[in-house]
């Protein structure tokens, strides 16, 4: 069987958690679908640190808390009926086109253009996002994550959830 595959981008955020009801609402216990939950990891900028171990411990601690909320998502899912063996979870560490920074590695692209990454390379036909409670001025001068997904994602549905 074929089956269609989901992409579920995540961030704890309640329009995220909405968009995982809604997926699970959707699909339900439907067969054929694949749904994959997507975190892409964000550290905090080093300089708001007072050293290394403060920034290192934020970061150890964000990993968790969204981690947990992954399985939070993936259980919610099933939840609704998504059979378990259906859905899997991703915790995203950017490496792609890292450039060297005080602290290591960071990335120069931005979420967005991750998910985008991870769309393509994982062929999925459908991705789900929430939607940033932005004004129209901050979207214009800020972006975001799901405006930039619907305006660069090809051969692929996008569902933006608020």
């Amino acid at each position: 069987m074929n089956l269609k595959k989901i992409l579920v981008a995540v961030d704890a955020s309640e329009n995220s958690t909405r968009a995982v009801d809604y997926v699970g609402a959707m699909i339900g216990s439907s067969p054929g679908f694949a749904i994959q939950l997507l975190y892409v990891e964000r550290n905090p900028e080093r300089d708001t640190f007072p050293d290394d171990a403060a920034w290192k411990k934020s970061c150890e601690q964000e990993e968790k808390k969204m981690r947990e909320y992954l399985d939070q998502a993936r259980d919610a899912l099933q939840g609704h009926g998504v059979a378990s063996k259906t859905v899997s979870t991703e915790y995203y560490v950017p490496t792609f086109n890292a450039v060297p920074s005080q602290t290591g590695f960071k990335s120069p692209l931005g979420v967005a253009d991750h998910i985008l990454r991870v769309i393509r390379e994982g062929d999925f036909g459908t991705v789900v996002v929430g939607r940033r409670g932005m004004s129209k001025a901050e979207e214009f001068l800020f972006g975001s994550v799901s405006t930039k997904i619907v305006h660069n994602t090809k051969n692929c549905t996008v569902w933006v959830v608020e």
